[in-house]
Formats: C-alpha cells, sequence, structure tokens
C-alpha cells in the first residue's frame, strides 16, 4: 500500500521528538536536595484534602452546582487559613455562576519570576474524581502550604500564582466556558506576566505490573517503562525551557522518577496530550507544561465511578510536592 507523503511527513515530525523524552532512574546518583518536606504530614494532609473533596463533596460537576461551589469554598478557605491572599474570579455559564480559585505568594515586592500553578477542581458526570483531578488540587495546596512556611525565611525572586480552575471536564473541555480558558483570554489581554503556567493533570495513580503503563502513538515503540511509577512532564516547543528547567530540578529528587516530552506543532499530532488545562496557555503563546501521571494511559479508573481515594498512591504525590518546591526554590536567569 502506498502511504501517502502528508503521513510519513508527520510521522518524521513526531520521531524528531521522540528524542527529548529523557527518562530519570532513581538509582542515578544525585546531589542531596536542600529542602525536605516532612513526608508522612504531608501524606496524612493529601488524605485529608482527598476525603474532603471526595467522600464530603463527592462530585463536583456542573450536574452538582452546589458541589461545585462547596469545592470553591473549600479551596479559598484553606488558602485563607494557611495566610494566603486568594479571590475568586466568577463567571457566568449557561445561567450558572462558577468560579476560578486565585491565590499568590510574592517573596519580594517586585519579584522578576512569575509562576502559575493550575489545576481543575471540577470532575466528570458520574464520579467523585479523586485522581481526575482531586489528586493535583491536593498537591497544588499542599505545594502552597510549604511554599508559604517558607516565606519568612527565603529570600526567593518569585511569585507563585495558584488557580484552581472550574469547567475543565465536559462538556465544556475546549470551550469557551472552559475554566482556564477564561483565565488564559485575560491574562493575554491583560499582559499578565507568566514565565511558565504549571498544570498538574491526574498526579496521583501509580501501578506496578509490567505492561501497566501504556503510551500514544508512537511512544508505545519505543523502551519505556512498561510500569507505572514516574511523574511525566508535557511541552510544547516554545515551553522548552521551562520543561528543562522542571525536569532538572526533579532529578534532584531520587524518589520520584521523571520523564520528559518537548511535542511539536503545539501538541496537534497527539491530541491525548492536549486533554487539560496547559493547552489555552498553548494557544496564547504562553510557556506552559502539564505534569500528569499519564491520565488513562495508566488509570484504569478514568472518568469512572471506581476514581475513589482509596486507589491513590499518596507516598507518589507526597514526593511531587517535595519536587516542586525543589523547582520554585531553584534560583534561574529569567528569559
Amino acid at each position: 500500500m502506498l502511504i501517502p507523503s502528508k503521513w510519513i511527513e508527520q510521522l518524521a515530525v513526531i520521531l524528531s521528538f521522540v528524542a527529548a523524552v529523557s527518562l530519570f532512574s532513581p538509582e542515578n546518583p544525585k546531589a542531596e536536595m536542600e529542602l525536605v518536606i516532612d513526608r508522612e504530614v504531608t501524606i496524612d494532609r493529601l488524605k485529608a484534602h482527598l476525603r474532603s473533596l471526595t467522600v464530603e463533596i463527592g462530585e463536583r460537576s456542573v450536574q452538582r452546582p452546589e458541589n461545585l461551589k462547596r469545592a470553591e469554598e473549600y479551596i479559598s478557605s484553606f488558602y485563607h487559613d494557611i495566610g494566603i491572599s486568594v479571590h475568586t474570579e466568577p463567571y457566568s455559564c449557561r445561567g450558572l455562576t462558577v468560579a476560578n480559585v486565585v491565590a499568590e505568594i510574592n517573596f519580594k515586592k517586585n519579584p522578576s519570576r512569575h509562576f502559575l500553578l493550575g489545576a481543575h477542581y471540577d470532575s466528570v458526570s458520574g464520579t467523585v474524581g479523586a485522581d481526575d483531578n482531586g489528586s493535583a488540587v491536593a498537591v497544588q495546596l499542599e505545594t502552597a502550604r510549604y511554599l508559604a512556611s517558607l516565606k519568612s525565611s527565603q529570600n526567593l525572586d518569585l511569585s507563585v500564582r495558584f488557580v484552581s480552575f472550574v469547567f475543565e471536564e465536559p462538556p465544556f473541555f475546549d470551550t469557551p466556558y472552559m475554566g482556564s480558558r477564561i483565565y488564559a483570554t485575560k491574562a493575554k489581554d491583560m499582559g499578565e506576566k507568566i514565565d511558565g503556567m504549571i498544570c498538574l493533570e491526574m498526579v496521583g495513580y501509580t501501578c506496578h505490573e509490567p505492561g501497566c503503563q501504556s503510551y500514544p502513538f508512537p511512544l508505545m515503540f519505543f523502551n519505556y517503562p512498561e510500569t507505572g511509577n514516574f511523574i511525566g512532564i508535557v511541552g510544547n516547543l516554545g515551553s522548552r525551557d521551562l520543561t528543562r528547567s522542571l525536569f532538572n530540578a526533579f532529578e534532584r529528587n531520587p524518589r520520584l522518577p521523571v520523564i520528559k516530552l518537548t511535542v511539536p506543532l503545539g501538541g496537534w499530532l497527539m491530541p491525548s496530550i492536549r486533554l487539560s488545562d496547559h493547552s489555552p496557555f498553548w494557544d496564547y503563546g504562553f510557556k506552559a507544561v502539564m505534569i500528569t501521571d499519564s491520565a488513562f494511559f495508566r488509570n484504569p479508573h478514568y472518568h469512572r465511578p471506581s476514581d475513589t481515594m482509596e486507589k491513590l498512591d499518596y507516598s507518589f504525590m507526597a514526593e511531587l510536592v517535595q519536587s516542586l518546591a525543589l523547582f520554585f526554590c531553584t534560583r534561574q536567569t529569567p528569559r
């Protein structure tokens, strides 16, 4: 069969970035970490967040607007309680008022480094969304708590904005009502300085049986791990520097294996890697990455009622808090 030349060209483009994927093995010796979280305390706190979001609140979909409001209030109250400035940015969607929750830590008056750590707090209809995306919200909150604890002792040239987005899930994904698209549009119009948007998308599930980890085309043809004990960092070509900086910082945590992937053409040749809140930021020209456990390429409970909190690996999530802290506290030269 004759293969159309345009298919060959597209495959060549895909294969061209496969070489940019890097795997870090925990056996690799690395420098000692300067910052160490209290892992046991962090694990307990992560579990408490998941219990609140998925058991006490439950399904957080458009079908349960009262639960969306409760989740919004839970996140806002958390930031208020740990002394971080927080506000909501409400908007109307088909007669319903919903809101993104925005909190911010500034380590100095006019920092030169500005990052956004985002995670969506809604779940798909019919599920309480433990991995998707309660795990990400919990890691977001505990990263904020840790950075807040450093504010009085660390002289960092840094501002971190924590944005919890609403309506990432269907039927609003990739529509004007998607919370991250609402935010990214405003950020573009207002000229907001964002040196890097970091999207947390499903970060709590691991699997350890050979063959439990799968990959999108064409990555399944390469020698990647068959087990899912790593975290992935996915960026587009315009975000190469951000991807590399995150990867280098994450490598300093030998307890959390990490893979990085750089994709061309805004990820359109591999649509599955656009399925979260980083994609609107790519579309508006911001540097953005997705940090993920690989979602449905690993987790069989994706978008199912069985996506519940007892399925999650809380030690894995705590290590991600550690790795994010290492990144934010690494001195970098702004570009």
